[in-house]
């Protein structure tokens, strides 16, 4: 007999809500999406024409009758840890979109009571699936680089106007700021590789007229190992550097451009098109050293790879697809890194 598909509440269906969570939810056959929480008219007509099978409805507090067995969490950054609270103690498993909370503080309170009511807390930390992050993985795993002494990470949108929504007024406080929005994606990446981070330096500044918090950083860490990562995330850049470089003593691995799965997903596509997660075989990075290097082809990414892990975990047990004290350590860092810019 086939287990019945996890029954799952989605609260908020922005960016967040709509392409990282109902749309690889909607393409798992372990899940049901039944219920989105949105206020507004428009989103609702959204949700209805994608997810039929979907009830649309206000208020999280909805949720707690539906007897769901996951609620994804996918609201403004300063909502995040209170509406996840409510989830929990409402008895489901919840899933939590990054950053976790706006405090390394709250996010150690929530895993608490997570632990407390013995439900699974989760963080979606999907650039971990992100194919060139998952080749450069490999890549310092196999030792082809050598002994890697510098890691550097970069996402440079560029973005001239402030968005609209939430992010256009959120001061770092509440959440808002390119360090909070792309901080935690390239601190998980650079923690999971390399390890705590025992120094942490930070340069931020807002140059973008109108904006509220930060929109150009860069953060270096020294980790524990001796490796230094570099990351820079900025709205301003208009000529991007490299999405990653990675030297090592016996070579470097260089790779340019974006893992396509969010543009994919953004415009309708499917995690169960043929094509989804292939990068552009024109952007494959190099690995060498000078010019003697050779084409290193992207790994496919794999976003539902953490939706996939997570009804195992909950139907089978096993582990969650992130430990949600990594998003705790990750925040930390962000914190470490406001301090250092003063």
């Amino acid at each position: 007999m086939t287990a019945a598909p996890l029954r799952v509440g989605v609260v908020g269906y922005g960016l967040a809500g709509r392409v990282f969570h109902a749309a690889l939810i909607a393409a798992d056959p372990a899940y049901e999406l039944a219920a989105v929480v949105t206020r507004d008219p428009d989103r609702g007509d959204a949700v209805r024409a994608a997810h039929p099978g979907a009830e649309v409805v206000a208020s999280s507090a909805d949720l707690a009758s539906m007897g769901l067995d996951l609620v994804v969490v996918a609201t403004p950054n300063a909502t995040h840890a209170d509406v996840a609270a409510e989830a929990l103690r409402a008895g489901a498993a919840v899933v939590v979109d990054k950053p976790v909370a706006t405090s390394a503080a709250e996010a150690r309170g929530l895993v608490e009571l997570a632990e407390s009511l013995e439900r699974p807390l989760t963080v979606y930390q999907n650039r971990r699936w992100d194919g060139d992050y998952l080749t450069a993985t490999r890549l310092v795993a196999s030792g082809v680089l050598g002994d890697v002494h510098t890691f550097e990470s970069r996402f440079e949108p560029w973005k001239t106007a402030n968005r609209a929504g939430w992010k256009a007024s959120a001061g770092a406080e509440e959440g808002g700021g390119i360090l909070f929005d792309l901080g935690p994606h390239l601190v998980d990446q650079a923690l999971r590789l390399f390890g705590p981070a025992i120094d942490v330096h930070a340069e931020l500044a807002t140059r973008r007229p109108g904006s509220a918090a930060d929109d150009d950083a860069f953060v270096s860490l020294s980790h524990e190992g001796g490796v230094r990562s570099r990351l820079w995330m900025s709205h301003v850049a208009a000529q991007p550097a490299p999405r990653l470089r990675v030297l090592g003593s016996a070579g470097a691995y260089v790779v340019s451009g974006l893992d396509p799965q969010e543009a994919q997903l953004a415009a309708g596509g499917s995690p169960r098109d043929e094509g989804y997660g292939l990068a552009d075989p024109a952007l494959a990075g190099t690995v060498g050293v000078g010019a003697d290097v050779r084409r290193e082809p992207t790994d496919r990414g794999a976003y539902p790879t953490f939706y996939a892990t997570l009804a195992t975990a909950l139907t089978e047990g096993g582990p969650l697809p992130v430990d949600p004290r990594d998003a705790v350590a990750a925040l930390e860092v962000i914190e470490r890194a406001r301090a250092s810019a003063g």
